[in-house]
């Protein structure tokens, strides 16, 4: 079996920022912001993912949080030979513990949690290779 040309290194949560008094009203918008930054050096990726909870305009969130997840190449890649599948697969991997997470952090918060389903992001693919910057 061939081993995989990427994995999942490591992840922390940078920023997780909850202000109630910003949610205006019981309905809850939600929106995911990734970025990227390629290490050609060290072929690793760094995923910047970042999820807001709103009541309308993402500015205006009352809950965010931001993650970073380091993807690690098996082989040394050049900036432009990394695979497309990549972008779609890597935030597919590291959205589970995000998921998570929220829903860990608002229920601590003694407030009702905020638990997001399972969903597919791979509309998110195409934002992300546009905003991966080789360094």
């Amino acid at each position: 079996m061939n081993k995989a040309a990427f994995s999942l290194d490591n992840y922390r949560f940078e920023k997780v920022n909850i202000d109630f008094s910003k949610k205006i009203s019981n309905s809850l918008d939600i929106a995911f912001s990734p970025s990227g930054r390629y290490i050609s050096k060290e072929s690793v990726f760094e995923l910047k993912f970042i999820f807001a909870a709103h009541n309308g305009e993402v500015a205006d969130a009352f809950v965010k949080i931001e993650c970073i997840a380091l993807y690690k190449f098996e082989k040394n890649l050049q900036f432009e030979d990394i695979p497309t599948y990549f972008y779609r697969n890597s935030i597919a991997i590291i959205f589970p513990y995000v998921r998570a997470f929220i829903s860990t952090v608002t229920l601590q918060a003694n407030i009702p949690p905020i638990v997001l389903p399972t969903m597919n992001l791979s509309s998110l693919e195409v934002p992300l290779k546009e905003s991966t910057v080789n360094i």
